[in-house]
């Protein structure tokens, strides 16, 4: 597999960069509570995912990147599809689509941020053994 569809592979499964085995996060990516919290190591290789004190805050640029992402999807979609749609259900639908999703693009954000830094190495569990 190429280096790329491994990264996609932790990503979308919320995975440990490294491993991707262990789970990178505490909790469901819905409870409020802990939303975005991530364990300190992986449970299969022992990577430690905070890197340094503050080396989740450049995920906030990924975040931005998805919300306008999604923003400009949905405008362009109702614009494409929905010629006559009003304007203000257009605002409301995106208003919506965006809050909704917010706790969704904000653990997304951060395996992306992630997976930037964090190399997969297949043979990580192995080492962590021996």
């Amino acid at each position: 597999m190429s280096a790329f569809t491994e990264k996609l592979k932790s990503i979308i499964k919320f995975k440990c960069p490294r491993c991707h085995e262990g789970d990178f996060f505490t909790h469901k990516t819905y409870d409020l509570k802990h939303t975005g919290d991530i364990h300190l190591h992986c449970s299969h290789c022992g990577l430690k995912y905070e890197k340094e004190p503050g080396f989740y805050y450049g995920a906030m640029y990924v975040s931005y990147a998805l919300g306008v992402a999604l923003f400009v999807t949905l405008w362009v979609s109702f614009n494409l599809f929905f010629v006559n749609l009003n304007v203000w259900i257009q605002i409301v639908t995106i208003s919506f689509a965006s809050i909704v999703l917010t706790p969704y693009l904000f653990a997304l954000s951060k395996i992306i941020w992630a997976n930037m830094f964090i190399k997969y190495d297949p043979n990580a569990r192995k080492r962590k053994e021996d």
